[in-house]
């Protein structure tokens, strides 16, 4: 119970419903699940947060081999001015 007063003081956040990414206003999580031939998921898919209103992008690259796709149009010298939603 100690772990969870001291987590609510944080930079003065208290945690939501769920205490998870979708607490925040304006972010929506989602999830589909790829699925095999007889429509039964399978252990993989695509997972979206997105923020319909806009928000300030950024991204860390790091290792020797990324597996990054656009992540160049995040660099401050390109000129998107905000993100509506990234699929992992």
């Amino acid at each position: 119970m100690a772990a969870a007063s001291s987590m609510s003081s944080v930079f003065g956040a208290v945690p939501g419903r769920v205490n998870g990414l979708a607490d925040v206003p304006g972010i929506a999580v989602g999830h589909a699940p790829a699925r095999d031939d007889t429509g039964k998921p399978v252990s993989s898919g695509v997972t979206v947060v997105a923020c319909p209103s806009g928000a300030v992008g950024a991204v860390d690259v790091r290792g020797g081999g990324p597996g990054t796709r656009e992540t160049d149009l995040l660099k401050p010298s390109n000129s998107m001015q905000s993100v509506h939603a990234v699929a992992l």
